[in-house]
């Protein structure tokens, strides 16, 4: 067997630090990124709510810290973990970044999803004198399921990068093995083995993404 330089239940936490970074913060970060996605469709210049004021404030926040690199918001806000988590180092304390991270990208990919919804479905809610919130949730996020569940995919492994950078503030994690063991101590075999541990997770979980978002699909 190769001999990887660390023992094998460092390798196991660092795996299990990394998937709890990854579906804690997609989770919260899902939950905002459905609400500010809603508000930005419901608000914008055709939306059924039109609100120029929110819609501007709601859009510009977004962009803002979607143009901030990772590394950067994430040393940028480390008043802010502090005041939420009670630390500024470890796992949990990089799950502040990681949702505000996550959040805004989501809400992109939840935005364009909604608004592929086509207008009719909306019209006819409105016609069966659907209040705004039944609009929401029994007609356009049914119809945009699939191609949600593919935005959730993709941000999930949009993620699983973020948690590598996320080494420098202690969170630990498969990517933090494989650059503190890995590479700073030229350990080759161990940055391998991280490789594949990290692609076969990716596969995982796109493989999953599409098999749900084909099933809702054709459902």
């Amino acid at each position: 067997m190769i001999d990887l330089g660390v023992p094998m239940s460092q390798i196991i936490l660092a795996a299990e630090q990394t998937v709890y970074m990854v579906f804690v913060s997609l989770f919260l970060g899902t939950i905002l990124a459905i609400i500010m996605s809603v508000v930005l469709v419901l608000t914008n210049d055709d939306g059924i709510l039109k609100n120029k004021y929110v819609y501007t404030v709601l859009n510009t926040v977004i962009n803002i810290i979607r143009s901030i690199p990772f590394i950067i918001l994430m040393v940028f806000i480390l008043p802010l973990t502090k005041m939420i988590v009670g630390t500024r180092i470890g796992t949990t304390a990089a799950l502040v970044p990681l949702v505000i991270f996550i959040a805004p990208y989501l809400t992109r990919l939840f935005e364009n999803s909604i608004l592929e919804v086509s207008k009719g479905i909306v019209e006819a809610a409105q016609s069966m004198g659907a209040s705004y919130f039944e609009i929401v949730w029994y007609f356009l996020l049914p119809e945009a399921k699939s191609s949600l569940i593919l935005s959730i995919t993709t941000g999930t492994i949009g993620l699983i990068g973020a948690t590598a950078m996320a080494g420098v503030i202690g969170a630990g994690g498969v990517g933090d093995l494989a650059l503190t063991y890995g590479y700073e101590r030229l350990n080759t075999p161990l940055m391998f083995f991280t490789v594949v541990i990290l692609v076969i997770f990716v596969q995982i979980i796109q493989s999953i993404g599409n098999h749900f978002a084909y099933k809702t699909r054709n459902h």
